[in-house]
Protein backbone atom coordinates (compact mmCIF):
# COMPACT_ATOMS: atom_id res chain seq x y z
CA UNK A 1 0.00 0.00 0.00
CA UNK A 2 1.35 3.53 -0.83
CA UNK A 3 2.05 5.47 1.83
CA UNK A 4 2.26 9.31 2.45
CA UNK A 5 4.26 11.78 3.79
CA UNK A 6 2.79 15.21 4.73
CA UNK A 7 4.83 18.20 5.80
CA UNK A 8 3.59 21.67 6.92
CA UNK A 9 5.71 24.52 7.02
CA UNK A 10 3.78 27.59 7.44
CA UNK A 11 4.09 29.66 10.34
CA UNK A 12 0.54 30.55 10.32
CA UNK A 13 -2.08 27.77 11.45
CA UNK A 14 -5.05 28.86 8.33
CA UNK A 15 -2.47 29.12 5.70
CA UNK A 16 -3.22 28.58 2.15
CA UNK A 17 -0.34 26.49 1.68
CA UNK A 18 -1.71 24.29 5.00
CA UNK A 19 -4.74 24.36 3.00
CA UNK A 20 -3.64 23.11 -0.05
CA UNK A 21 -1.82 20.84 1.62
CA UNK A 22 -5.15 19.35 3.70
CA UNK A 23 -6.64 19.22 0.14
CA UNK A 24 -4.14 17.11 -1.30
CA UNK A 25 -3.88 14.90 1.80
CA UNK A 26 -7.58 14.18 1.64
CA UNK A 27 -8.06 13.15 -2.08
CA UNK A 28 -4.98 11.17 -1.52
CA UNK A 29 -6.45 9.51 1.50
CA UNK A 30 -9.55 8.51 -0.10
CA UNK A 31 -8.48 6.93 -3.15
CA UNK A 32 -5.26 4.98 -1.31
CA UNK A 33 -5.70 3.43 1.38
CA UNK A 34 -2.18 2.86 2.88
CA UNK A 35 -0.33 5.03 5.95
CA UNK A 36 -0.28 8.87 6.58
CA UNK A 37 2.44 10.63 8.43
CA UNK A 38 1.82 13.95 9.21
CA UNK A 39 4.93 16.34 10.50
CA UNK A 40 4.16 20.00 11.41
CA UNK A 41 7.61 21.29 10.95
CA UNK A 42 6.64 24.54 12.90
CA UNK A 43 4.87 23.28 15.69
CA UNK A 44 7.46 20.43 15.89
CA UNK A 45 10.27 22.10 14.67
CA UNK A 46 13.49 19.72 13.70
CA UNK A 47 16.88 21.18 15.27
CA UNK A 48 19.76 22.51 12.99
CA UNK A 49 22.17 20.82 12.08
CA UNK A 50 25.41 20.53 14.41
CA UNK A 51 29.08 19.50 13.75
CA UNK A 52 27.83 15.84 14.96
CA UNK A 53 25.74 15.74 12.10
CA UNK A 54 28.78 16.89 9.38
CA UNK A 55 31.05 14.46 10.85
CA UNK A 56 28.82 11.87 9.77
CA UNK A 57 28.37 12.87 6.64
CA UNK A 58 32.12 13.52 5.49
CA UNK A 59 32.55 9.31 6.85
CA UNK A 60 30.01 8.68 4.67
CA UNK A 61 31.80 9.76 1.76
CA UNK A 62 34.94 8.37 3.06
CA UNK A 63 33.44 5.17 3.02
CA UNK A 64 31.27 5.64 0.08
CA UNK A 65 28.71 4.89 1.75
CA UNK A 66 25.16 5.58 0.00
CA UNK A 67 22.57 3.15 1.13
CA UNK A 68 21.09 4.54 3.84
CA UNK A 69 20.15 1.43 5.22
CA UNK A 70 24.01 1.97 6.62
CA UNK A 71 24.09 4.84 7.11
CA UNK A 72 24.26 3.86 11.03
CA UNK A 73 27.25 2.01 10.62
CA UNK A 74 29.50 5.56 10.76
CA UNK A 75 28.09 6.56 14.27
CA UNK A 76 30.65 6.49 16.44
CA UNK A 77 30.75 9.25 19.35
CA UNK A 78 28.27 10.65 21.62
CA UNK A 79 27.70 13.63 20.03
CA UNK A 80 26.96 12.04 16.76
CA UNK A 81 24.34 9.20 18.58
CA UNK A 82 22.87 11.83 19.78
CA UNK A 83 22.65 13.42 16.22
CA UNK A 84 21.74 10.04 14.51
CA UNK A 85 19.07 9.97 17.24
CA UNK A 86 17.57 12.98 16.14
CA UNK A 87 18.17 12.40 12.24
CA UNK A 88 16.74 8.83 12.33
CA UNK A 89 13.27 9.12 13.18
CA UNK A 90 12.88 12.17 10.18
CA UNK A 91 15.23 9.72 7.60
CA UNK A 92 12.37 6.89 8.42
CA UNK A 93 9.86 8.55 7.76
CA UNK A 94 10.93 10.03 4.33
CA UNK A 95 12.44 6.48 3.16
CA UNK A 96 9.14 4.50 3.97
CA UNK A 97 7.21 7.46 1.79
CA UNK A 98 5.78 7.04 -1.88
CA UNK A 99 5.22 10.33 -2.16
CA UNK A 100 6.06 13.62 -0.01
CA UNK A 101 4.28 16.04 -0.10
CA UNK A 102 5.47 19.27 1.28
CA UNK A 103 3.15 22.91 2.14
CA UNK A 104 5.01 25.53 2.09
CA UNK A 105 4.53 29.07 2.61
CA UNK A 106 7.39 31.45 0.39
CA UNK A 107 9.28 33.66 3.11
CA UNK A 108 11.28 36.67 1.72
CA UNK A 109 11.41 34.94 -1.61
CA UNK A 110 12.35 31.29 -0.27
CA UNK A 111 11.56 28.98 2.03
CA UNK A 112 10.80 29.05 6.02
CA UNK A 113 13.85 27.98 8.06
CA UNK A 114 11.26 25.60 9.55
CA UNK A 115 11.58 23.56 6.16
CA UNK A 116 15.19 23.74 5.12
CA UNK A 117 16.33 22.78 8.95
CA UNK A 118 14.28 19.27 7.69
CA UNK A 119 15.93 19.15 4.29
CA UNK A 120 19.41 19.49 5.93
CA UNK A 121 18.93 16.63 8.67
CA UNK A 122 17.77 14.28 5.57
CA UNK A 123 19.99 15.33 2.91
CA UNK A 124 23.46 13.00 2.41
CA UNK A 125 25.76 12.60 -0.27
CA UNK A 126 24.68 11.04 -2.90
CA UNK A 127 20.94 10.35 -1.86
CA UNK A 128 18.70 9.22 -4.72
CA UNK A 129 15.13 9.22 -4.19
CA UNK A 130 13.09 8.22 -7.12
CA UNK A 131 10.69 6.99 -7.75
CA UNK A 132 9.31 8.39 -5.23
CA UNK A 133 6.71 11.26 -6.16
CA UNK A 134 7.37 14.45 -4.39
CA UNK A 135 4.39 17.10 -4.51
CA UNK A 136 4.78 21.00 -3.33
CA UNK A 137 1.93 23.03 -2.53
CA UNK A 138 2.66 26.78 -1.88
CA UNK A 139 1.60 29.95 -1.72
CA UNK A 140 3.21 33.22 -2.30
CA UNK A 141 1.68 36.75 -1.29
CA UNK A 142 2.91 38.26 -4.02
CA UNK A 143 2.90 37.05 -7.74
CA UNK A 144 6.01 35.52 -9.43
CA UNK A 145 4.73 33.93 -12.66
CA UNK A 146 7.20 33.83 -15.49
CA UNK A 147 6.96 37.45 -17.63
CA UNK A 148 6.35 38.99 -14.12
CA UNK A 149 8.48 41.68 -12.54
CA UNK A 150 9.30 39.70 -9.18
CA UNK A 151 9.51 36.32 -11.41
CA UNK A 152 13.44 36.60 -11.16
CA UNK A 153 13.05 37.14 -6.73
CA UNK A 154 11.44 33.37 -7.01
CA UNK A 155 14.05 31.48 -4.71
CA UNK A 156 10.84 29.02 -3.15
CA UNK A 157 10.02 27.21 -6.29
CA UNK A 158 13.47 27.20 -7.88
CA UNK A 159 15.08 25.91 -5.05
CA UNK A 160 13.18 23.17 -4.20
CA UNK A 161 12.86 21.97 -7.88
CA UNK A 162 16.42 22.67 -7.91
CA UNK A 163 17.05 20.48 -4.98
CA UNK A 164 14.65 18.13 -5.60
CA UNK A 165 16.49 17.66 -9.07
CA UNK A 166 19.98 18.03 -8.05
CA UNK A 167 19.88 16.18 -4.45
CA UNK A 168 16.96 13.74 -4.60
CA UNK A 169 17.17 12.64 -8.29
CA UNK A 170 13.51 13.61 -8.72
CA UNK A 171 13.16 14.68 -12.25
CA UNK A 172 9.71 16.03 -12.21
CA UNK A 173 8.64 17.37 -8.54
CA UNK A 174 5.45 18.75 -8.68
CA UNK A 175 4.36 22.07 -8.14
CA UNK A 176 1.53 24.47 -7.48
CA UNK A 177 1.22 27.36 -6.14
CA UNK A 178 -1.31 30.17 -5.14
CA UNK A 179 -0.47 33.48 -5.33
CA UNK A 180 -1.39 37.14 -4.10
CA UNK A 181 -2.46 36.36 -0.97
CA UNK A 182 -1.36 39.85 0.43
CA UNK A 183 -4.04 41.24 -1.59
CA UNK A 184 -6.52 40.20 1.11
CA UNK A 185 -4.62 42.56 3.75
CA UNK A 186 -2.15 44.70 2.18
CA UNK A 187 -4.36 48.42 0.06
CA UNK A 188 -1.23 48.08 -2.25
CA UNK A 189 -2.69 45.20 -3.51
CA UNK A 190 -6.75 45.60 -3.45
CA UNK A 191 -7.01 45.55 -7.14
CA UNK A 192 -5.54 42.06 -7.38
CA UNK A 193 -8.36 40.38 -5.58
CA UNK A 194 -9.45 38.94 -8.44
CA UNK A 195 -6.44 37.46 -10.04
CA UNK A 196 -6.11 36.44 -6.11
CA UNK A 197 -9.02 34.30 -6.18
CA UNK A 198 -8.82 33.23 -9.96
CA UNK A 199 -5.36 31.83 -8.44
CA UNK A 200 -6.31 30.24 -5.25
CA UNK A 201 -9.31 28.09 -7.44
CA UNK A 202 -6.97 27.12 -9.88
CA UNK A 203 -4.59 25.88 -7.17
CA UNK A 204 -7.01 23.70 -5.59
CA UNK A 205 -8.21 22.22 -9.12
CA UNK A 206 -4.72 21.41 -9.79
CA UNK A 207 -4.35 19.79 -6.42
CA UNK A 208 -7.40 17.39 -6.92
CA UNK A 209 -6.26 16.34 -10.31
CA UNK A 210 -2.29 15.31 -8.36
CA UNK A 211 -4.19 13.54 -5.47
CA UNK A 212 -5.98 11.44 -7.90
CA UNK A 213 -2.46 10.77 -9.90
CA UNK A 214 -2.68 13.45 -12.58
CA UNK A 215 0.63 14.90 -13.21
CA UNK A 216 1.32 19.07 -13.76
CA UNK A 217 0.62 20.21 -16.68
Amino acid sequence: MPNLLHLDASARRASFSRRLGDRFATAWRATHPGGYVHRDLHAEPVPFIDEAWTEICDELLRRGITDPARYAEVVRTPDQAAAWATLAPLLDELLAADVVLIATPMYNYSVPAALKAWLDQVTFPRMKLAPRRFVVVSARGGTYAPGMPRAPFDHQERYLRDFLSGHFGIDEPELVAAELTNALVDPHLADQLDAHEASVAAAFAQVERLATGERAA
